[in-house]
């Protein structure tokens, strides 16, 4: 859309994002209006991303995706930072997906690229690993995510600081497609790992840790997240990482290789021990080669998946018994809620997607 405000500025507004473009002498060159975008220093040809607004007001989050994702930013929740790294937001309180409470600025990898012929959910768009009965249908099997990060911030308050994701930002995840009927007992829409990042307002470091959800229907009472940890604690732990954990600020790396049925993961941080699992996700056989006889004997084997990478705040403002529900202080407003702490903040410097490597 273009249109002239009453100032007598060109306003040339693309998706969320409105690009000043002439008002009397200050005007722009193209290169220099569209310079300032994380596409601009991050290959995002294979990414849409989810925002916690809804600043079209059709009452549903806001998402951007491939095409117009590489010309876009939002001031407050996605963009570049002085250093050229890609910043995501999410507030405490905001606007969220489908019926969850907790907001994101969060990639969703889309295999499509510019074809919007292909589904989102489409096989096309998505991958599998190797004991799919489909998997030639897919547009690859496994994949491999490499990122370098630093987290900002998360929320400094929780209305039930001892539930579990009180105090946690999730900065990667494998998700799985959420299928409706679960044909053939899958498609529940679970994740073979998500990436956490958890530090408690008293504490000097947070800990970084690694959960693996049980693929289990949602009412199955041990559909439950196991943790491992990487440096300091679970989030079954409270007690201060001490020298062992991250601080704030402090940069991370981390692999998420999944090739043909095993997903391979590398944590690195300097002054930090290298960390390494292998799990089998076609099973039910755990990182430590013992058998959970609670999960799903075929693991992951009948799911399609696709990779996450950002800002996801478990620290949510919903009030409610459920363990998920943490009643962190959120108001809405940006500047207030930034002021006060209530939200989580992570800057990437690296992010790239490739094809699955074998790991000897």
């Amino acid at each position: 859309m273009i249109k002239i405000s009453k100032n007598n500025c060109l306003i040339v507004s693309i998706g969320l994002t409105c690009f000043l473009t002439a008002c009397g002498a200050n005007l722009k060159s193209a290169q220099e209006i569209t310079a300032a975008v994380p596409a601009d220093n991050f290959d995002l040809r294979y990414w849409k991303v989810t925002l916690p607004v809804d600043e079209d007001n059709n009452g549903k989050v806001d998402e951007v995706d491939v095409k117009a994702l590489q010309i876009f930013s939002h001031p407050d929740f996605f963009y570049l930072d002085e250093n050229g790294g890609m910043v995501f937001t999410s507030p405490n309180k905001g606007a969220t997906t489908s019926s969850l409470a907790s907001t994101r600025s969060e990639l969703r990898q889309m295999n499509r690229g510019l074809n919007t012929k292909i589904g989102t959910h489409a096989p096309a768009n998505n991958v599998v690993i190797a004991a799919n009965k489909k998997a030639d249908q897919f547009s690859s099997i496994g994949g491999k995510l490499n990122a370098t990060l630093k987290i900002n911030a998360v929320s400094l308050r929780a209305g039930y600081p001892d539930k579990r994701p009180a105090y946690t930002v999730v900065i990667a995840q494998v998700h799985s497609g959420k299928i409706k009927g679960n044909p053939g007992g899958y498609g529940f829409g679970n994740q073979p790992i998500k990436i956490y990042y958890k530090k408690f307002p008293g504490h000097d470091k947070g800990s970084i840790f690694w959960n693996y959800e049980r693929n289990l229907p949602r009412n199955d009472p041990n559909r439950i997240d196991i943790s491992y940890p990487v440096w300091g604690n679970t989030w079954l732990n409270k007690t201060d990482p001490g020298t062992e954990g991250i601080s704030l600020g402090e940069s991370l790396s981390y692999e998420i290789n999944i090739h043909e049925n095993m997903m391979h993961l590398t944590f690195q941080s300097e002054g930090h021990p290298d960390v390494k699992y292998s799990v089998d996700i076609s099973n039910n056989v755990n990182p430590y080669g013992k058998v959970d006889k609670l999960d799903n004997p075929g693991g992951y084997t009948g799911d399609w998946f696709y990779f996450k990478a950002g800002a996801y705040n478990e620290c949510n403002a919903k009030d409610a018994p459920h363990f998920v529900y943490t009643a962190c202080p959120g108001t809405g407003d940006w500047a207030t809620d930034k002021a006060n702490g209530d939200f989580a903040s992570v800057t990437f410097s690296k992010l790239v997607v490739s094809d699955s490597t074998p790991v000897i």
